[in-house]
């Protein structure tokens, strides 16, 4: 008796956990009009209760997130957009908190923003001490150095007695220390808290180089009051995978964003845009295609969005070319070439696992 005694008790106490664990619904189980419940303890049941999501950017960095009158805009931007429009139908359903370096990571731990989407490499200490979560790769950078033209600097040796302005808690400080550790070059570096303040001490001359992303080089030279003067020296000096990212140990949300990132990039891939998608989806009887729309099977649902995720994010957003392109590439005021931003099969390193 004893023992069917322990017996019962550990099943009911193994009921009352499942029960707990998951008041409305299991994750991926839809409700009563088909659509998916989301996972109950995780960043993804508060983004879906709360109505909207909270994004970190940097809200000063053209063509990825820039602030003008309100309005945010840019790469980045738009991978926030996408996750509100896979959730909410709408991407409009987000507020944006603009971060500092410094800032960024601890905002993110403590609940102030749901993810950061924020020119933020990825990087082994930061996927593991630091306690993030990097979702997929949306741009591929190097650091870069930026120099007024008429003070003659052609490489980095030529800092020897030279000052260079960078921003502090950045990936960027300690590259710039280990390329000239390794060159042997003498030099002093000024560290500022944000981005604002170190291109301002820059173009006020406090010092003679700026370094950082080179695609944020090139996007804040824009901003400079005579853009011209200033130049890229011909060197890289890191790899800078950018993309976004989300708190450990929850799963469910960082899947959520790693798979509507994924959606931007396999979206191009199959020639879905935000003007056909609609019209294809209905007219197509192609599994592949059906399948990532939700149209068939229950990929969204097992996650616990909405099956049509994937549909709604590149109807509303676009996907990834349309993104690159209206931002950084020809449309933009950057015209910046994809090179390795372009997809895996046009020689580039963008690339989705499969949806199935």
């Amino acid at each position: 008796m004893k023992k069917w005694s322990l017996m019962l008790t550990a099943s009911m106490s193994v009921v009352a956990l499942v029960s707990c664990a998951a008041p409305g619904g299991a994750p991926g189980e839809a409700d009563a009009d088909g659509d998916a419940v989301g996972s109950s303890g995780s960043r993804l049941q508060t983004v879906l209760d709360r109505g909207e999501l909270i994004c970190g950017v940097d809200g000063g960095i053209p063509g990825f997130s820039f602030v003008e009158a309100g309005a945010y805009s840019g790469l980045d931007v738009d991978v926030c957009k996408a996750v509100a429009a896979a959730l909410f139908d709408d991407p409009e359903q987000v507020v944006y908190r603009n971060l500092d370096s410094t800032e960024r990571f601890e905002a993110l731990k403590g609940g102030e923003v749901d993810m950061l989407s924020r020119n933020t490499t990825w990087t082994l200490s930061r996927d593991t001490s630091v306690g993030m979560e990097f979702g997929p790769t949306t741009f591929y950078d190097g650091q870069g150095m930026l120099v007024r033209e008429a003070d003659g600097i052609a490489e980095l040796s030529d800092f020897e007695g030279r000052s260079v302005c960078v921003e502090a808690g950045t990936t960027t400080e300690l590259n710039l220390a280990d390329q000239m550790r390794q060159l042997g070059v003498s030099f002093e570096p000024q560290t500022f808290q944000d981005a604002d303040a170190a291109y301002a001490a820059y173009e006020a001359g406090s010092c003679e180089g700026m370094t950082s992303d080179k695609s944020q080089l090139i996007a804040r030279r824009s901003t400079l009051t005579n853009p011209d003067e200033h130049v890229l020296l011909d060197v890289t000096m890191s790899k800078e995978p950018l993309g976004p990212l989300t708190i450990n140990n929850d799963s469910a949300w960082f899947d959520t964003v790693k798979w509507v990132t994924y959606a931007l990039i396999e979206g191009e891939e199959l020639g879905l845009t935000s003007e056909n998608i609609e019209e294809t989806v209905a007219s197509t009887e192609d599994p592949t295609i059906r399948r990532f729309a939700g149209e068939e099977g229950t990929l969204g649902s097992d996650m616990g969005l909405p099956n049509d995720f994937a549909l709604r994010a590149i109807k509303h957003v676009g996907n990834y070319g349309e993104i690159y392109e209206r931002n950084l590439g020809e449309g933009s005021q950057f015209a910046l070439a994809r090179g390795q931003n372009a997809l895996w099969s046009e020689g580039g390193l963008l690339y989705s696992p499969p949806f199935r």
